[in-house]
């Protein structure tokens, strides 16, 4: 396969210090993109070190530090929105924290894709591209994780409306969906499932993977594949588009 060849395009990743977003910026790094990659937490600068790309320290739900972000890289060809929240919300609980994680999910997954992508589409170049990440959950619905799966709903939703409203100017909107990833978030996510229903975490991935076309559970690497594609002039006529990646889990 032709490797994917970004040279001198500057790409934009968010939420990229760990899981997802780290694994795709280790394959943008190998593209010869200018690799810019965000997060919140400090292990940003690490990663940014161990990928040869620059780092940026933000909260993308401030509207302040996003706009600063902007104006210091300045042109972009590619945004991957990857910045999210993954964490579990009953409906039963009523406790303070259960509605502050609500809260925060919805700020990060939504609001934190669209001040991100206001402050950095008017640099972007007829051609750029715009990538979201979204979740096979934003097509179906998991229990206990409703607001992470409302906020992911909304991604999809984003995509579409964005494509439409920057088509004119020549950028393309898109979305991945990945199913069931090994990352930090997800398999915080499967404990505490698994803590809910009374059963083994291993029970509960087990099935979880039978129910994929295609065994087995993919790291984050393995997502790598439709980002490249769809910054790539391959997907040149592709927009508005939720790619899935989830090894069948969810027939799209």
């Amino acid at each position: 396969m032709t490797p994917i060849d970004l040279a001198g395009r500057t790409v934009l990743i968010t939420g990229a210090s760990r899981g997802i977003g780290f694994g795709v910026a280790e394959a943008f790094a190998k593209t010869g993109a200018v690799l810019h990659i965000a997060a919140e937490n400090e292990g940003i600068h690490q990663a940014a070190a161990d990928l040869g790309a620059t780092a940026h320290q933000v909260d993308v739900t401030r509207g302040d530090q996003v706009e600063a972000m902007a104006a210091a890289i300045g042109a972009v060809d590619v945004l991957i929105n990857n910045a999210g929240l993954e964490l579990m919300t009953p409906l039963d609980d009523t406790g303070p924290e259960n509605e502050a994680a609500f809260r925060r999910i919805i700020e990060i997954n939504i609001l934190g894709t669209f001040l991100v992508t206001r402050a950095v589409t008017p640099r972007m170049p007829p051609g750029s591209a715009i990538i979201n990440t979204a979740s096979s959950w934003g097509r179906v619905a998991e229990p206990l994780f409703s607001a992470y799966v409302a906020s992911k709903h909304a991604v999809i939703g984003l995509t579409k409306t964005w494509a439409k409203e920057l088509g004119p100017s020549g950028i393309r909107v898109n979305s991945v969906c990945p199913g069931w990833v090994r990352t930090e978030a997800s398999m915080r996510s499967l404990g505490r499932m698994a803590e809910r229903v009374g059963r083994p975490e291993r029970e509960l991935l087990d099935g979880i993977i039978a129910g994929q076309a295609l065994p087995g559970l993919m790291e984050p690497s393995d997502m790598a594949g439709p980002y490249l594609f769809l910054a790539s002039g391959l997907a040149a006529n592709v927009t508005g588009q939720s790619l899935g990646a989830d090894r069948g889990e969810v027939p799209w």
